[in-house]
């Protein structure tokens, strides 16, 4: 009797193991990846954060690396790896296009309405194949303010051809260049200073001799950009936002 206890309790918990984590892969570049010394670097990526707002039954598995575009995460195989990994019910949340336009990097440029659509597009596929979902995403903005005030945007195609697949495919999409630009110029030229990396010299250990960095973001920047995530992820009524953690 107390072997067949020990096999049920067994049995319950390999089940209960099984069933309860979902994870979020997420693809990108480094305004989404994990940063060394995060205690003392005050560069976040915005995945870094993000479990932050997910209860435990989520996990995410941050496999965006900096400098990559969607071209060299495929050529490096580091979405092989990604692939090989998915179970059903995970997620894939995909954010290319900050390196993607390095023409003078033929390792990593592709061209908007060609390979970096179709690279957009595999992924889309091959997640599906394996029972997840995928979530695409227009890249962040860079905070390039003119003479003016105005924010000028520096992606080109990019947003456009990511929008046009998530359309086409019908995946769902979260337009991160439109929200972060709302981000940046509700704190204007000056306060958006605080969202990215900059400091005087002697201002900040990490950076004694000065930091002026327009594209990277802060920690600040990085809850603020995720906070952007989790309420499209409410609005889009996605399974996954049952699991984010009530607010205070």
């Amino acid at each position: 009797m107390k072997k067949r206890i020990v096999l049920f309790l067994a049995l319950w918990m390999a089940f209960l193991g099984s069933a309860q984590e979902i994870t979020i892969y997420c693809i990108g570049d480094s305004t989404m990846a994990d940063k060394e010394n995060p205690d003392k670097n005050p560069e976040h990526g915005w995945a870094q954060v993000l479990s932050e707002f997910f209860t435990d039954s989520v996990k995410v598995d941050n496999r965006a690396v900096n400098g990559r575009s969607s071209k060299s995460f495929i050529v490096e195989k580091r979405w092989d790896s990604v692939y090989r990994a998915l179970r059903s019910g995970d997620y894939v949340f995909i954010q290319f296009g900050h390196n993607d336009q390095k023409f003078k990097d033929s390792s990593r440029y592709t061209n908007p309405h060609t390979t970096y659509r179709h690279n957009l597009i595999r992924f889309v596929n091959e997640t599906r194949e394996q029972g997840a979902t995928p979530v695409l995403f227009s890249p962040i903005v860079r905070r390039n303010f003119n003479e003016f005030g105005t924010l000028i945007d520096t992606h080109g195609d990019y947003p456009l051809e990511a929008r046009l697949v998530a359309q086409e495919y019908q995946v769902a999409f979260i337009d991160l260049q439109y929200l972060t630009e709302l981000m940046e110029m509700s704190y204007g030229p000056e306060g958006s200073k605080t969202l990215h990396l900059h400091f005087k010299v002697g201002e900040h250990p990490y950076y004694p001799e000065g930091k002026e960095d327009n594209t990277h973001l802060s920690r600040k920047g990085a809850l603020e950009v995720s906070a952007l995530v989790i309420q499209e992820l409410k609005t889009l009524e996605l399974p996954l936002a049952k699991m984010i953690k009530p607010m205070n």
